[in-house]
């Protein structure tokens, strides 16, 4: 079955405020992508199409998670996170709309920011609304038209956007689906007569154990 798998990176850098500052996974950010690793290497289950963002953390992801025998990841900017806190900046400053600080300010924050970005009403952002949905969805395009199974590591906008593309999402659902994105969560579609269908989300296999249940992130 030539399904596709989307992971999330590892947790990044929480305290950071920036995209390149936020670019690094913290220890614990490699230790779920090397549980992850562990979990699929005991289930058997063989990808012979690997792929990866081009960010840092979307690497280093990939190389902890490990795969050993699989195929070596192809590096595809398709499945780059927007950039979100350039995004956010902007906003403020043209706005007055603060950057969140925690999960519960992102809630709010989110859609807001989406609405604006979508509607062009923030002047000189780094790529435009439309221009991400495009991207994100040729490159699932590009895969699902491939045959055997794929893992993509990537970020939570993305997979956000690849609800959004397959479910029909609105901007407060593409939103909400962005924030329940968990670090190192296994997503999964399966192509069918050109579409696809989600057949699994945010799913967390390898942080089940309740000594692992700490682990669990979204920041």
């Amino acid at each position: 079955m030539s399904y596709i798998t989307l992971v999330r990176h590892g947790q990044a850098n929480t305290e950071a405020r920036d995209e390149d500052s936020y670019d690094r996974l913290s220890q614990l950010g490699i230790q779920q992508a090397k549980w992850l690793g562990e979990h699929l290497a005991r289930t058997g289950e063989h990808f012979p199409r690997l792929y990866s963002g081009t960010l840092h953390r979307h690497r280093e992801t990939a190389a902890a998670i490990g795969l050993a025998g699989h195929a070596e990841p192809v590096i595809d900017a398709r499945f780059n996170e927007m950039e979100f806190f350039t995004l956010a900046t902007l906003y403020r400053d043209q706005h007055g709309v603060p950057i969140p600080e925690d999960r519960e300010d992102f809630t709010d924050h989110l859609p807001r920011l989406f609405g604006a970005w979508q509607a062009g009403e923030i002047e000189n952002p780094p790529e435009s609304f439309d221009g991400f949905e495009t991207r994100v969805r040729e490159g699932l395009e590009t895969i699902g038209a491939g045959d055997g199974r794929a893992l993509v590591v990537t970020s939570g906008g993305v997979i956000g956007m690849a609800m959004r593309i397959t479910l029909g999402l609105d901007l407060m659902g593409y939103a909400r689906a962005c924030l329940a994105v968990e670090n190192t969560s296994l997503s999964r579609w399966l192509p069918l007569r050109g579409s696809l269908a989600l057949t699994q989300f945010n799913a967390l296999p390898h942080l089940e154990h309740p000594e692992r249940q700490f682990a669990r992130t979204h920041l």
